[in-house]
């Protein structure tokens, strides 16, 4: 009996475990995933951030470019830091001057997007990640090139300037940076801006940009620098003037950023074509006056001081109107893109906000036998003043414009073309004349050949571009462009001490052609 009791207890006691065995490994419900949805309510290449309503899309390209005579994106072989060793000389054509540069590039974007009952909440950030022999460092340059908020008709941050055509950065060129004539930020730009749809494709902005970096020119104080220094000082700088418009700490007479530019446009967007008329307004601040040799109150040592006064405010400004054709006969995709830009006292609005304030450039060919070699130096700045005087605005228009042609749906050719005129009234003219003669009489430096002096200088520049696209979102491209600096200096500058490997001798003021060319691979995504 006791046999039989035991055999049932243990078999129940088996049967027990195996079912609390069994309750245990039962599964437990699975907690539901979060599946990335795509967003079709923006385009393409949007995706919902999970457990969120906001969309993403993350974009960007890498980019090796090889430039030839040029600097980065095809700057044409002038030499704005010739004075500075080792900065990627161009224009001097010595030894030191660099005949190509490289540059790769990867560049990032995320754009988000969230729909609200006061309409889209956009954000978006664009930044590069470069290694460059251009300029700047030679690796670990990171800028960033775009990064706003816009919601409510409302744009915050740094993004395209109101001025701006859309096309400007996406021409029949490469880069429209170095292809001047009208206004140019790929950087973009410190804003806060408003646009009104009036449905159609008409549109207006109206904003408040920082000009403290993009679309500010120096103010030159024409006044003697010189005065006071030693012969070998004054030598010095008049050389570093008059063979590079090199601006001395006494010469730069910029002031401080006083105000913002006040920006507007209007727009009409159609699908043959695209409409714009940009205007800005433009605060020109100056330093104090420079204390000349004999004035009173007199500073020992000091050239600028706020006892001395300063010229008042000016206020410049710039127009532009655009026109881009869409829809031509010659075939789909084609387009031609065209605007004219006028500015009094605002030239960065004209000659784009990365390209150069100075323009020099040596070469082999002379006007006069017995010349060592000519050169031209042409300097841009928002106004020029004397002591005692006001500031003198500078006036500059340009004029650009490109053709696109798809010869297939892979290769496409386009030309372009600029003209650029920088017109410095007769006060300006003769307060930078009388400064190039003080710095010639400082460094020792005579004229000869019916020399004339006219800072007056114009730039144009032609050029054409090929691509190829054997695949979807990767590019090879081509591009070669010729600029000339046609410059209104006359004659010859003869004793002219060493600079940057250029022997004393004679130079004479010359016209300046460059040929410059790029090849770009970009694969985007």
């Amino acid at each position: 009996m006791s046999t039989i009791k035991s055999l049932i207890l243990g078999s129940a006691a088996v049967i027990a475990a195996s079912a609390g065995a069994q309750a245990a490994d039962l599964p437990v419900k699975a907690k539901a995933v979060q599946y990335v949805k795509i967003c079709s309510l923006y385009g393409a290449g949007f995706y919902y951030i999970p457990g969120t309503d906001t969309c993403i899309k993350l974009g960007g390209y890498v980019q090796a470019d090889a430039n030839i005579n040029a600097g980065n994106y095809n700057k044409p072989a002038w030499d704005e830091t010739a004075g500075t060793a080792g900065a990627g000389v161009f224009g001097t054509g010595s030894r030191n001057s660099d005949y190509f540069t490289t540059r790769s590039r990867v560049q990032l974007n995320i754009d988000t997007r969230t729909a609200t009952e006061y309409g889209v909440v956009r954000t978006y950030w664009s930044s590069n990640f470069e290694h460059s022999t251009g300029f700047g460092p030679s690796s670990g340059n990171l800028t960033m090139d775009y990064g706003f908020v816009q919601f409510a008709g409302f744009t915050f941050g740094k993004a395209a300037s109101t001025f701006q055509t859309p096309w400007a950065s996406v021409g029949a060129n490469n880069n429209t940076s170095f292809l001047i004539g009208g206004s140019d930020n790929l950087t973009g730009i410190t804003k806060a801006a408003y646009t009104w749809q009036f449905g159609n494709g008409l549109s207006a902005e109206l904003g408040v940009e920082d000009n403290k970096v993009i679309t500010r020119a120096p103010v030159l104080d024409a006044s003697s620098p010189f005065s006071g220094a030693t012969a070998a000082a004054a030598g010095a700088l008049g050389v570093a003037y008059l063979a590079t418009g090199a601006l001395t700490a006494n010469q730069n007479g910029t002031g401080g950023q006083h105000s913002p530019d006040f920006v507007g446009n209007i727009r009409l967007d159609q699908a043959a074509f695209t409409a714009q008329l940009s205007g800005a307004v433009h605060n020109v601040s100056a330093n104090y006056y420079t204390n000349l040799a004999g004035a009173a109150p007199a500073f020992t040592g000091t050239t600028k001081n706020e006892t001395n006064g300063h010229p008042g405010d000016a206020w410049g400004w710039a127009i532009a109107g655009g026109l881009q054709l869409k829809q031509l006969p010659t075939g789909p995709g084609d387009k031609i893109s065209l605007d004219f830009t006028y500015s009094d006292g605002a030239p960065k609005y004209v000659i784009g906000g990365v390209t150069a304030n100075t323009f020099d450039k040596f070469s082999g060919d002379t006007n006069f036998a017995g010349s060592y070699q000519s050169f031209t130096s042409a300097n841009l700045y928002d106004g020029v003043y004397t002591t005692g005087g006001g500031i003198e605005k500078t006036k500059v228009w340009g004029f650009r414009g490109g053709y696109v042609h798809n010869w297939t749906p892979n290769w496409e050719t386009s030309v372009f073309g600029s003209y650029t005129k920088v017109d410095y009234n007769t006060n300006a003219s003769a307060a930078i004349c009388g400064m190039q003669a003080n710095a010639r009489a400082s460094a020792g430096i005579g004229t000869a050949n019916g020399f004339s002096c006219n800072p007056d200088f114009a730039i144009w520049q032609v050029g054409t571009r090929t691509a190829w696209t054997p695949v979807q979102n990767l590019t090879f491209s081509g591009e070669f462009m010729y600029t000339m600096i046609d410059q209104n200096n006359t004659g010859t500058i003869t004793a002219v001490p060493a600079f940057l490997f250029k022997p004393a001798g004679a130079y004479d003021y010359k016209d300046q052609g460059i040929y410059s060319g790029s090849l770009r691979v970009r694969r985007t995504w």
